[in-house]
């Protein structure tokens, strides 16, 4: 952890620094607001491996300037097919969004995002445990784990799908799926034969999914029932392996050989969370000059494709309408109350914005979710596939959104 006085003044803080609380700094510092990111690890971080962005995503990384930087990591990808070994390797077109999606490394994106910061945007090593709020002035105190406290007239919460921000503005915790995924990478240094598509390969309960990166690097991700598994998830990266080995036995056996070559260090598993969609369609999402992002506001299965480049959105979003406000006030004003006032009224603007494409995004996952976690012929599947049938006649409707410019 760096050294930090007992106390420090900033006018715009931002809590964690994943995907969401890098590309909203990016955003501010283009709006010219300056921001401090206050990031728990001791580095930049990128769980999960990979990602995969959709065309809305790449409008919102064109918009923070850094798509062609991305667009040289990985191919595109052109298309899907489902395959069912249960019914004799049955394969099928599956539908996929049309445009500009490409899967990319994580640590890539994130590089990226921090790369076109100011130096010493991000400070590290620094675990927010608690948000306070002066009644006077309103402007929120952050308390850190070493004991000393931050002071910002912003502050925005980019910190996770287990936000102390969220926490302080009252929104519900998120909630589990009855599903797991396991996620890697696996590494070809002859290159692979994987034509540049999704595929899902399903078996009773059990989805294998693959995205190539480039032509040496391959996605890969393992859907699993929670109720297949012991509910101690393994951390050693080897025991994952293993134990996600086991559970594609009877799958093709070029998905085998690329789980048991997998890059260990690129392994995780983790139970999927979501927030309630109904929840998100009354919740509170600013208070003050305090508010959220990325999955602080809005966790989702990630059956989409959508949870990363919804947080690009919100960054674009957010710093679109707070760079307005803030344009409009004179130095004079920054200090005064009425920043408060105006900082407030563009957060809710923010907020009006994105609740209705959150709330549907989180919808069509929490369906998709319960399809896929549910038993075969259980009411419940039947019930989630006739609202999905109802609700998302275009099941690709969530990647041709435009969040505008910057």
């Amino acid at each position: 952890m760096d050294a930090v006085r007992e106390e420090e003044e900033h006018e715009v803080v931002i809590v964690g620094g994943g995907i969401g609380g890098l590309a909203t700094a990016l955003a501010l510092h283009r709006k010219g607001l300056r921001s401090v990111v206050y990031e728990r690890s001791e580095s930049l971080r990128a769980e999960g491996s990979a990602i995969t962005i959709l065309r809305n995503g790449w409008r919102a990384l064109d918009q923070l300037g850094v798509g062609d930087v991305l667009r040289d990591k990985a191919i595109l990808v052109q298309g899907g097919q489902g395959i069912w070994v249960d019914e004799g390797n049955q394969q099928q077109p599956i539908p996929f969004p049309g445009g500009e999606a490409r899967c990319l490394k994580r640590s890539d994106l994130i590089k990226a995002l921090a790369d076109a910061l100011p130096p010493e945007t991000v400070r590290f090593g620094y675990k927010v445990v608690a948000v306070t709020m002066d009644p006077e002035n309103m402007f929120p105190t952050l308390t850190l784990n070493n004991g000393s406290s931050i002071r910002a007239k912003v502050l925005i919460g980019c910190d996770g799908s287990n936000s102390v921000v969220a926490d302080f503005l009252g929104i519900k915790p998120t909630r589990l799926f009855a599903l797991c995924s396991v996620r890697g990478l696996t590494s070809y240094p002859n290159g692979h034969v994987f034509s540049p598509e999704l595929v899902r390969i399903k078996r009773d309960r059990v989805m294998v999914g693959r995205i190539p990166v480039d032509n040496n690097l391959v996605y890969w991700f393992v859907s699993v029932p929670l109720s297949w598994l012991d509910r101690k998830f393994p951390d050693d990266p080897e025991l994952i392996r293993k134990l996600t080995t086991k559970i594609t036995e009877g799958f093709p056996s070029d998905a085998v050989e690329m789980i048991e070559g997998s890059d260990l260090d690129s392994l995780s598993i983790t139970h999927l969370r979501y927030h309630a969609p109904w929840e998100m369609l009354v919740g509170r999402f600013r208070r003050g000059p305090i508010t959220v992002a990325g999955d602080a506001m809005h966790a989702m299965g990630p059956f989409l494709g959508q949870g990363g480049s919804a947080a690009l959105e919100d960054a674009v979003v957010l710093a679109r309408n707070l760079g307005r406000k803030i344009a409009s006030l004179s130095p004079y004003e920054r200090g005064k109350e009425i920043m408060t006032d105006k900082i407030g009224q563009a957060f809710d603007q923010y907020v009006e914005e994105r609740r209705m494409r959150m709330v549907r995004l989180a919808t069509q996952a929490y369906l998709t979710g319960l399809i896929l976690g549910s038993p075969p012929m259980s009411i419940t599947k039947f019930i989630a596939v006739i609202i999905m049938a109802i609700l998302f006649r275009d099941r690709n409707e969530h990647a041709k959104f435009d969040c505008g410019n910057l």
